[in-house]
């Protein structure tokens, strides 16, 4: 039911990932109306969202069950209502239960909207939410 990637949240945005490439996870996300802050304009809450599920899932995807400890975020240029935003997140340190990643959102001219940073840290009973996870999948 994850509002972002949940396959079975009816309002959610449903994104679909691809991790061809260890420490690297894309997405494409358009945006629609009931998204807006300002007339036509993206709410920068959606951004975030987006830009911090890059970078946990990124977690997931790799086995490793984490969540999101600190997160920041910088929004720089508005993303428009039913444009194509291009997502990657990208893990660049691990250590202890730490894991440090970043992320960003660029429209189709490659601009960057948006940009952040975080530090997941590892769940503690891995193996447990791991099978769970894969029964759920």
């Amino acid at each position: 039911m994850c509002y972002v990637c949940g396959k079975n949240n009816p309002r959610g945005l449903k994104l679909k990932f691809e991790h061809s490439e260890k420490g690297r996870l894309r997405s494409v996300v358009v945006f629609r109306k009931e998204h807006q802050g300002f007339k036509g304009i993206v709410h920068g809450g959606m951004i975030a969202m987006v830009l911090d599920e890059m970078m946990v899932n990124l977690a997931w995807k790799e086995g490793v069950p984490a969540v999101t400890a600190e997160f920041t975020v910088r929004l720089k240029k508005p993303a428009q209502i039913g444009e194509k935003v291009y997502l990657e997140g990208v893990i660049k340190k691990e250590g202890g239960r730490g894991i440090y990643t970043s992320s960003v959102a660029k429209n189709e001219k490659g601009e960057i909207l948006a940009s952040a940073t975080a530090t997941c840290v590892k769940i503690k009973n891995q193996s447990i939410i791991l099978e769970e996870q894969i029964k759920e999948s």
